[in-house]
């Protein structure tokens, strides 16, 4: 998520009341997490087992539990509750808005897009020229559409990202404070469901098509050109290069990649990344022709043993 205008780090550590280590001046221009960040950013890490990854990584500020020696370029915001500071910041710049009207006055529809009857848009949506938009979807906040893209009915894109903090007390729920992004010439089907994310953005590449009763998890990003068939499962992070095909009921599990033209089999599991170009079956989902050959040997299992006892 990027702020709507720089801050310096002193201005930060006055808003997330935090203690500055490191220059005052430096300027920070979002937030996002660890797996995201880009120059300018701020993330968190409120476990010692992240301070490296987090110190390491392309983030310009890192807000943590105690002090630790700062890296050249960088700024520790030193503070008792990283998780409530970096929430603090995306709350102030994602302040909660309930729906008043089918479509915010702050939406922003092309004048020659469609939108059917019972369709609801939400607060500082963008739409773009001849997207078409049928009964009964609904379009969250900061939800940004392309040109020429095909929403069906009933699906609901922008909802809340699924994500969580594991406390003493329960469950502390992160604010939303990402995107969906749907590039021109998509086609998201009937029912379909796509999570913003949780600081940048979830985005489905130009052209890809979804068929119905997909769900892509937050800050997923899918390629252009890809395939995607019913009841398919996206978890948070995950990536898919362009020309994928996805199966019916096929699941991705959280931050893996799958290389550029894999096709994954119907009801497959992805649980590692899997390199372009190849076909894909199995739970793990592995090459279908070693799969192919694993199934052949266990249905020869039982006459196998029989004739070795």
């Amino acid at each position: 998520m990027k702020f709507p205008r720089a801050y310096t780090a002193a201005e930060i550590a006055r808003l997330t009341d935090a203690r500055l280590i490191g220059g005052e001046q430096l300027l920070l221009t979002g937030i996002n997490e660890i797996h995201k960040v880009q120059p300018g950013d701020i993330t968190f890490a409120d476990s010692e087992k992240y301070f490296a990854k987090s110190l390491n990584s392309a983030a310009t500020a890192v807000i943590l539990p105690k002090e630790v020696d700062c890296p050249d370029g960088k700024v520790l915001f030193i503070s008792k509750d990283p998780f409530e500071a970096y929430d603090k910041l995306v709350r102030m710049h994602r302040p909660f808005q309930p729906m008043t009207a089918r479509i915010s006055e702050s939406a922003q529809v092309h004048p020659s897009a469609i939108v059917e009857p019972g369709v609801h848009i939400g607060h500082h949506v963008v739409v773009g020229p001849y997207t078409y938009i049928q009964a009964g979807a609904i379009i969250g906040d900061h939800t940004h559409i392309g040109g020429r893209v095909l929403i069906q009915a009933g699906a609901i894109i922008g909802t809340d990202a699924f994500y969580f903090q594991k406390t003493e007390k329960g469950y502390r729920k992160w604010t939303s404070g990402g995107r969906v992004v749907i590039q021109d010439e998509v086609q998201i089907g009937a029912g379909c469901t796509i999570n913003k994310g949780v600081s940048g953005d979830t985005v489905i590449g130009q052209g890809t098509k979804m068929d119905c009763q997909v769900h892509v998890g937050h800050g997923a990003v899918i390629g252009r050109n890809c395939l995607i068939a019913a009841q398919c499962g996206i978890s948070g992070k995950a990536t898919l290069e362009d020309e994928v095909v996805l199966y019916g009921q096929v699941g991705v599990a959280p931050r893996v990649r799958i290389g550029k033209g894999a096709v994954v089999s119907a009801k497959s599991g992805v649980s590692k990344d899997l390199p372009p170009g190849k076909a894909y079956f199995g739970i793990p989902a592995e090459d279908i022709r070693q799969k192919q050959r694993q199934l052949a040997a266990l249905r020869n299992l039982p006459e196998w043993m029989k004739g070795n006892r």
